[in-house]
C-alpha cells in the first residue's frame, strides 16, 4: 500500500508523461469519464430524449394502425348497420305527419275517443308547437268521461294509429255527480310532425346564432 501511495507523491502536473503507471491509468479513467459526462449532457441527452419520444410516437402509431385496421375489417358490417339505421329512421319519419296532415291526425284522435263512447269535455291543442331539430311537438290537453274499460280501449286505439301519438300525465278520477262507474280522465296527448326544408333551415340558423352568442 505504501508503494502504491508513493507513486502519487511528488507528481509533477506539468509533466504527466513522467508519472508512474498507476497515476497515469487513473488520470486516463477520470478523463474518459469526464469526456463521456460532458458528451452526454452536451449532445447525447437530447438525442436520447428524441429517441424516447420517437419510441412513444411509434407505440401510438401502432395503436392507431391497429384501430384503423379493425375498422377496415368491420367496414362492411358498419355500412350494413348504417343502412339499417337509415331504414329505421326513415320508417319512423314516415310516422310523423307534415303540416297538411296535422288536422286529419287531430280528427283521428277525436274519433278514437268518440268511437269508444267517451265524451270529450276538453280537447284543446296548444296554440304554439315546440320546435326540435327536425320535428315539431304539439301538446293537446284532453279531458274525457266514460268507463275505465272504454278509456283503456281509447289508449290502445291511440297507440295503434299510423302516426305517433303519446298520452302523458294521465290522471283518472271518479266523475263528480255521476254514477261511480263513470270516470274522468285528464291527459296530454302529444303529436309530432316533421319539419319541412324551410323550417329545418330556420332551426339550424337559430342554433348557429345561439352558438355564436355563447
Amino acid at each position: 500500500m505504501n508503494k502504491l501511495l508513493e507513486q502519487f507523491r511528488h507528481l509533477n502536473p506539468q509533466d504527466p508523461g513522467a508519472w508512474p503507471a498507476l497515476p497515469k491509468l487513473l488520470a486516463l479513467i477520470v478523463t474518459l469519464v469526464a469526456l463521456v459526462a460532458v458528451g452526454y449532457f452536451a449532445d447525447w441527452q437530447g438525442q436520447v430524449d428524441l429517441l424516447a419520444a420517437g419510441a412513444d410516437q411509434e407505440a401510438k402509431l401502432k395503436e392507431q394502425y391497429k384501430g384503423k385496421m379493425q375498422q377496415a375489417i368491420n367496414l362492411d358490417l358498419y355500412r350494413q348497420q348504417l343502412r339499417e339505421i337509415d331504414n329505421s329512421f326513415g320508417a319512423l319519419l314516415k310516422q310523423l305527419p307534415n303540416k297538411s296532415q296535422m288536422d286529419a291526425l287531430l280528427v283521428d284522435i277525436n274519433q278514437a275517443g268518440l268511437g269508444r263512447g267517451l265524451q270529450f269535455e276538453l280537447f284543446k291543442p296548444a296554440q304554439q308547437e315546440t320546435m326540435k331539430d327536425f320535428y315539431a311537438e304539439l301538446p293537446i290537453s284532453i279531458r274525457v268521461t266514460g268507463s275505465y274499460h272504454d278509456m283503456g280501449q281509447f289508449a290502445s286505439d291511440i297507440a295503434q294509429l299510423s302516426r305517433i301519438v303519446t298520452l302523458n300525465d294521465i290522471s283518472i278520477a271518479p266523475a263528480a255527480g255521476k254514477d261511480s262507474s263513470v270516470l274522468v280522465m285528464d291527459t296530454v296527448a302529444k303529436t309530432f310532425r316533421y319539419l319541412d326544408e324551410e323550417e329545418v333551415a330556420k332551426q339550424k340558423k337559430a342554433a348557429q346564432k345561439l352558438v355564436h352568442k355563447k
